[in-house]
């Protein structure tokens, strides 16, 4: 496989709890100059209001564009829109499922089925627990398909001082999967980069 790294990320929230996560990993992509094109469902905007005082149009600004859930024109719609991969965080079950269907609804997961039949990164940070034996057959089907789940897991090893730390190093070891190193992340038996 020939991996060509364009430096445009895909970034799709869903209306999982744990939006926070989508949010910092637009704003450490914008701090790393990666071009990034956010997608963002209705209940994402929901459960935008009720875990944060941040508005829909302030996480948009965060994005180099922005698409529409129902926007079947999108740029990342197609296989020729070049890019090194797709996020989606926090992921919903629902949205896990559609994609491990290939049955998709939403541009999210129009986008993830591209990425999937690209052969490029797909990176779930599923936000659900505890999982049924369905949810485990999904998410073994994606992983069969390519996809990487990564529910957020807090490294204790890091000692965080606060639900911040938790956050950021979550955020931080997702971009690792796209080989983006960001300043900050602690590494276990490491000294911490102090940029």
């Amino acid at each position: 496989m020939i991996e060509i790294k364009t430096n445009r990320i895909i970034v799709g929230i869903s209306g999982a709890s744990g939006i926070i996560y989508g949010v910092r990993l637009l704003e450490i992509l914008c701090k790393l100059g990666v071009e990034t094109h956010l997608v963002m469902s209705k209940a994402a905007e929901l459960t935008l209001a009720y875990e944060s005082e941040l508005k829909p149009a302030d996480v948009y600004t965060l994005a180099h564009t922005k698409y529409g859930i129902r926007d079947i024109a999108a740029a990342i719609s197609s296989g020729s829109f070049k890019t090194d991969g797709m996020v989606i965080a926090p992921c919903s079950i629902r949205t896990m499922s559609e994609i491990a269907t290939g049955v998709t609804c939403t541009q999210i997961t129009r986008a993830a089925d591209v990425t999937l039949k690209e052969r490029r990164r797909l990176v779930l940070m599923v936000r659900e627990t505890p999982l049924h034996t369905g949810h485990l057959r999904t998410m073994t089907a994606l992983s069969e398909m390519g996809a990487i789940i990564a529910p957020p897991a807090p490294a204790w090893y890091t000692m965080p001082e606060s639900v911040d730390d938790i956050i950021n190093q979550s955020a931080n070891r997702i971009l690792d999967l796209f080989g983006l190193d960001t300043p900050g992340t602690q590494r276990w038996r490491e000294e911490p980069s102090l940029d």
